[in-house]
């Protein structure tokens, strides 16, 4: 056989071998990281939930979701072993410098609240309006709700 022909064979399988070798890589550098959990930590699931470790098991977790409520997770379900800096900045909202970060923008702006009268139409004045009136007889001559002929 032609060296041409089998050039193609051996560059996939080169492929397949560095693409797996990646892979596992990957996958015991999760492990290491699921391995060096302990109780306390803060954790986020591959689901993208944050939650704090409070018990560990062989190949289960405990994760306190929100006070006083614990869900039991495989460990492969963890996404990542959060910094408790990170953690507390993502949940609680604490920054750096101890400051916390508003929930929504009320108050960013000026204290008094914008006076908006939602009951008046502020809409343009030439809109058409549109008639949800049902003043048209059924074109069979049927009311609702009857039965037609079988």
């Amino acid at each position: 056989m032609n060296l041409v022909t089998l050039l193609p064979f051996i560059v996939l399988i080169g492929a397949m071998f560095l693409m797996t070798r990646s892979a596992k890589k990957k996958q015991q550098q999760a492990a290491q990281m699921r391995d060096h959990m302990t109780a306390g930590t803060g954790v986020r699931t591959i689901g993208g939930m944050y939650a704090t470790v409070k018990e560990i098991g062989d190949d289960t977790v405990t994760l306190e979701v929100a006070p006083g409520v614990h869900a039991i997770y495989a460990k492969n379900a963890i996404g990542a072993v959060l910094e408790d800096d990170e953690y507390n900045r993502i949940v609680h909202g604490a920054t750096a410098e101890g400051l916390t970060v508003p929930d929504d923008a009320s108050s960013l702006t000026d204290s008094e609240s914008p006076k908006t009268d939602l009951s008046k139409d502020s809409g343009p004045e030439d809109a058409p309006k549109l008639d949800l009136n049902k003043d048209d007889e059924p074109k069979d001559g049927k009311t609702d709700g009857e039965a037609g002929a079988k």
